[in-house]
């Protein structure tokens, strides 16, 4: 059977850098860092003390308030960029076959401050269980996407990937294939995350993942930088509307870029470091691009992982040269983790976006913070350090990595 061809055609966005799409946008050009000394705890014995939180969001706003203490963080952030993008989308919600409407979700981890806060309150009770009746709803992974479509009445495939940092783009790969093998027509897909929290940032700092630059947060994501010392905890939500090609043209959608490929491959090395050689990153590349039906020499732009950690930048540098050779140096490369920390699970969706809207404006946002040139990375690899660069874009790539060596990469093309 042909594959049916998918769009681009809603998009929203709740960020450290900006709480709707044109603010995200803005602040990606304009090199804009989102971290910041943490607000949503007492964080003053931590080994890190600072976070790229969503600023100035209002849950209420947004959610009834009722409704709001039902749910988690991550789950507010989900339905906000998700009623962002189907807004944008123009989507007829009276006319559209909600049977043919989905929603597949990325959550790393899930409702880690609910589960925080109820898992403490016993512990420092007296031992009588007294849970939340809606603890179990509120943690659980799924439970965004479920309410999603119980929002808005969508039947279709309906349920969240898990797959730690690459949950998201776990998802829009998911959602790509199901519109392409004709099971839906519309899907919305995308991913949030929330856990800056005590247990969250606690539990990176265990790992020695996280970086511990207290006195300069703004400039503590410094992918490629020699001097780099972990990534930014970061959170929030990006949301794509996926679309089967024939049925937006049909209803005069605006569209962004065609999602023409993805790609999936498993590290098979370490519990959380990368394979030294980028073996699993090179892997998924390609991987992605025969997926597309495209060519090292198709490709324009690269949205690395790049969460900078001393292991990870060096390791996906190395995938991108072994798999375009020369052509690694006619790229555009950057991480935009620079600006908004690392989402972890919502961390695909919202760099998704950033290829789809470098594609529609011919600009690459830049990798900032960076100073001090690292010997184990290429000097000739463009980055875009430190300002954004203008450019022609027709096909962008964008990896996530996750821990476990779960990699995803997705393609998105400007449409023919």
């Amino acid at each position: 059977m042909s594959l049916k061809r998918v769009v681009v055609t809603g998009l929203g966005a709740l960020t450290p850098i900006g709480n709707n799409i044109e603010e995200y946008w803005d602040g990606l050009v304009n090199g804009k860092s989102g971290a910041a000394p943490i607000t949503h705890f007492d964080a003053s014995k931590f080994k890190t003390q600072f976070a790229c939180e969503v600023k100035g969001f209002n849950v209420t706003d947004y959610i009834d308030r009722k409704e709001a203490r039902r749910q988690d963080k991550f789950t507010h952030y989900a339905i906000v960029s998700s009623a962002e993008a189907i807004v944008d989308s123009k989507l007829d919600l009276e006319t559209v076959d909600k049977d043919r409407v989905g929603v597949i979700w990325g959550a790393g981890i899930g409702g880690l401050e609910t589960f925080q806060n109820e898992v403490t309150s016993f512990a420092l009770g007296d031992g009588t269980p007294k849970f939340n009746p809606f603890f179990i709803p509120k943690m659980i992974a799924d439970i965004a996407p479920g309410l999603i479509s119980i929002k808005y009445g969508f039947r279709g495939p309906n349920f969240t990937t898990v797959s730690a940092c690459a949950s998201s783009a776990n998802a829009m790969i998911d959602a790509l294939n199901y519109i392409r093998l004709g099971k839906a027509d519309v899907i919305v897909t995308g991913g949030s995350e929330a856990a800056v929290t005590g247990a969250g940032i606690g539990g990176f700092n265990a790992m020695h993942a996280l970086s511990t630059r207290n006195d300069s947060p703004e400039t503590a994501s410094r992918p490629f930088d020699a001097n780099r010392d972990g990534f930014v905890l970061g959170e929030g939500s990006g949301c794509l509307i996926l679309e089967e090609y024939e049925h937006a043209k049909a209803r005069g959608a605006k569209i962004y870029a065609e999602l023409a490929g993805g790609g999936l491959s498993a590290d098979a090395h370490h519990m959380t470091a990368p394979h030294p050689e980028g073996l699993g990153a090179k892997n998924v590349m390609n991987n992605c691009l025969e997926d597309a039906g495209l060519t090292i020499h198709d490709v324009d732009a690269i949205n690395m992982h790049g969460t900078s950690t001393p292991l990870g930048d060096v390791a996906e540098s190395k995938a991108i040269q072994d798999l375009f050779g020369e052509h690694a140096y006619k790229l555009n490369i950057n991480s935009t983790k620079s600006m908004t920390g690392h989402l972890l699970g919502a961390a695909g969706a919202i760099e998704a976006i950033d290829s789809v809207l470098a594609i529609e404006n011919g600009i690459v946002p830049p990798t900032i913070n960076h100073s001090t040139k690292d010997d184990n990375i290429d000097e000739k690899l463009n980055l875009t350090l430190n300002k954004a660069q203008k450019r022609d874009i027709r096909v962008a790539m964008s990896n996530t990595f996750g821990f476990g060596g779960h990699n995803a990469c997705v393609l998105f093309k400007k449409l023919d």
